[in-house]
């Protein structure tokens, strides 16, 4: 039997080599996963004056934070369990704790990614600009938002065990947040649904946002969106480690 790697910081270096390798060989979801918040904002242009350029901001964020946690991560999880890349890891000489802490982390740095492009292209076509601490405030709030989205993403990959049904249901979770979001944050859909969404995850992160990007002080508002997604996070993350199987036949 191996031995396991005794440092940590050379064990996690080789995953991440590797999880980065395999994030280039499927960039085309990668791709779509940063054009569509991009793609978002730039139908946007000529709407700040109206709508405020935090709403726009924010509102293309969020979708760009749920394509990556919803889209990107639920799927690929489920495609590499489908096909047995973790129990080969397992086996491998590598720390287990390691193998999804490598995976959060090549996350994050598209949630990195995609928030700093939805920042200059804000900057570049909608003349859209923040203060140096909104963009502190955003950047940090983008974390913790995608730290949810991720967490969902998990808790998916944890409850479905077939990459195929991951896929669809992934889909249909996103579109859901994607439609719901845009039209029920406006109130075309009813004051009911309006404030279910408020204080859904998608509304939450984009509450975030916003307040992250006016840089004002904070209302109870805010700090309620705040609790809420952390705590979202908390749940979804416990509950998508509590039923994660390392092979899709549940072992």
């Amino acid at each position: 039997m191996p031995h396991k790697i005794t440092k940590p910081a050379e064990a996690l270096a080789i995953l991440l080599r590797a999880d980065f390798t395999t994030q280039w060989r499927n960039r085309r979801s990668l791709l779509m996963s940063l054009l569509v918040p991009v793609m978002l904002l730039l139908s946007w242009k000529g709407a700040a004056d109206k709508l405020g350029g935090a709403f726009i901001l924010s509102m293309s964020l969020t979708i760009g934070l749920t394509s990556i946690g919803i889209m990107g991560y639920a799927i690929t999880l489920a495609r590499d369990r489908d096909k047995g890349v973790f129990q080969r890891l397992r086996v491998a000489p590598v720390p287990t704790g390691l193998i999804m802490l490598s995976r959060i982390m090549v996350q994050l740095a598209l949630i990195t990614l995609v928030t700093l492009l939805v920042f200059y292209f804000g900057f570049k076509w909608d003349k859209i600009s923040l203060s140096f601490q909104g963009y502190i405030l955003s950047f940090l709030a983008s974390l913790i938002g995608g730290a949810l989205y991720l967490s969902l993403g998990q808790m998916i990959v944890g409850l479905v065990k077939n990459a195929e049904t991951v896929n669809a249901t992934s889909r249909l979770v996103y579109i859901g947040f994607i439609v719901l979001g845009i039209f029920g944050e406006s109130g075309l859909l009813g004051n009911s649904l309006k404030v279910l969404i408020h204080w859904s995850p998608f509304g939450t992160v984009k509450t975030l946002l916003s307040a992250g990007m006016m840089g004002t002080s904070w209302n109870a508002d805010t700090f309620g969106a705040f609790l809420l997604t952390l705590l979202y996070a908390l749940i979804f993350g416990y509950l998508g480690v509590k039923w994660f199987r390392w092979s899709g036949t549940g072992k």
